[in-house]
């Protein structure tokens, strides 16, 4: 299978449908995947422990989309999957590194904690490399409200910019849009 022409960012997605939480996850990266694809978005997602994003990038290659999955040692691709470019590193920190050298931005949907703990992860691996991607999440049911409290509360009076590096959206067009909007910025 050829790669589709990636016109858009490259974007690291950020998402789980394991474990308790919104039941709606599965839709939401479903949506999220055929959203960014439509738009020319490459995805990279993160597979760990058995963990697979399939709806996000089911969504993202049925619309056309570019997906890459970074993973550790533990995944096997379903055959739903086969042709989705996967690169196996053993080590998290490998991973999570991986990942900031190849995305220009980070998105968070609703999902567990160890996504939101590899987001930040990676974030760091980013930071260490000297670069500051910017972060967007998405606040669907109120999953990052407790993020938002924390960002306003407590990075803003220190951190003088902080709302290029973070910010929330509460639908997947408004978060493409503070995505290209941030990117925009960087390039």
């Amino acid at each position: 299978m050829m790669e589709p022409t990636v016109t858009g960012p490259v974007i690291a997605v950020f998402a789980s449908d394991k474990g308790p939480g919104d039941p709606e996850r599965a839709s939401i990266m479903s949506q999220a995947g055929t959203y960014f694809a439509k738009r020319g978005a490459r995805i990279v997602c993160l597979a760990e422990n058995g963990i697979i994003p399939v709806p996000l990038i089911t969504a993202a290659r049925t619309a056309g989309g570019s997906v890459e999955i970074i993973a550790d040692t533990s995944i096997t691709l379903p055959p739903a999957l086969a042709g989705v470019t996967m690169e196996v590193l053993a080590e998290k920190a490998e991973r999570l590194t991986r990942i900031a050298q190849r995305v220009e931005a980070y998105v968070a949907l609703p999902g567990s904690l160890a996504s939101a703990s590899s987001l930040f992860g990676a974030w760091a691996a980013a930071k260490a490399q000297g670069r500051t991607p910017p972060v967007v999440m998405l606040n669907r049911h109120r999953a990052y409200e407790v993020m938002r409290g924390y960002a306003a509360d407590v990075l803003s009076p220190g951190l003088p910019g902080y709302d290029r590096a973070v910010q929330f959206a509460d639908t997947i067009e408004d978060l493409w849009a503070r995505l290209m909007r941030l990117v925009g910025e960087g390039r």
